[in-house]
């Protein structure tokens, strides 16, 4: 399995009219960078024309106008290019389920939803996973508590870079933390998709073996609370779903007592 080095991410961002794609807000900019561990493969930016006005708020945060966009292509013409910028990579944006909000509606106007084999992480999920407790999780919050100095200017390319400086500091704790393969980044960190549900699946089916036979599981855990990583054995007691997360309830040899652990936070799993 690719680990956390040789996986190849982008990193993008969108500028748009304004903030609902349902109400018909559109993609005014859009940008990437693509990596894989500290090197960077490529870069992506164009402006794109989106056949209406930009609302007074949007202009506001990043002021682009209607001259900017008068000769700039339109989305048919940039979104091909951008999907073959980031084919066999994981999409990562900061606030993912916007950006890919505004990306799945473009799409829909052409009359194409986005290849399934393209799997996406939310770093704002991240950033609440392995930083708990901050008073707030804006970009440049985050950013300027992880020790980075460059402003936010709300232009897709640069907020990419400053997305791209705050994900690097975020895979030097996860390497602190041994999370280092792809399927613990989905199961974190990931939106829905194929991938996710099959990972998530497989996990289920093993814990019910093990309730079925009556024998303990080994697992490797990271704690929503602290976001520590520790290793327990359990007896397994029931699995569980609640709103939109799926728990394992067991006996929790290392706190002598029941307790209850998301399935997504489960690093390893193993019958013993």
């Amino acid at each position: 399995m690719l680990n956390l080095e040789e996986i190849e991410f982008t990193i993008f961002d969108t500028e748009t009219t304004g903030l609902q794609p349902e109400s018909g807000d559109r993609i005014v900019e859009i940008a990437g960078i693509r990596i894989r561990g500290n090197q960077r493969l490529g870069k992506f930016q164009s402006l794109v024309n989106p056949k209406r006005l930009i609302s007074e708020p949007a202009f506001r945060v990043n002021q682009i106008n209607q001259e900017m966009l008068k000769d700039a292509p339109e989305i048919k013409e940039v979104m091909p290019k951008f999907l073959e910028f980031i084919k066999g990579s994981i999409l990562c944006s900061y606030n993912a389920s916007f950006d890919l909000g505004f990306l799945n509606y473009e799409l829909s106007l052409m009359g194409k939803t986005l290849p399934l084999e393209i799997l996406s992480i939310d770093i704002l999920k991240m950033t609440q996973l392995l930083l708990p407790g901050l008073e707030r999780y804006a970009l440049d919050f985050v950013a300027e508590r992880l020790g980075i100095h460059s402003q936010q200017l709300h232009r897709a390319l640069s907020d990419v870079e400053l997305t791209l400086e705050v994900f690097f500091k975020l895979k030097e704790i996860l390497r602190q933390k041994n999370i280092l393969d792809k399927d613990n980044l989905l199961s974190l960190f990931g939106l829905n998709c194929k991938s996710l549900q099959d990972i998530i699946d497989q996990r289920l089916a093993q814990i019910q073996e093990a309730i079925d036979l009556g024998v303990k599981l080994k697992i490797r855990y990271l704690s929503g609370l602290d976001a520590t990583v520790t290793e327990r054995q359990i007896i397994p007691r029931q699995i569980k779903k609640q709103n939109s997360h799926i728990y394992l309830i067991g006996y929790c040899c290392l706190r002598d007592q029941e307790r209850t652990f998301r399935i997504d936070r489960i690093l390893s799993l193993e019958i013993i």
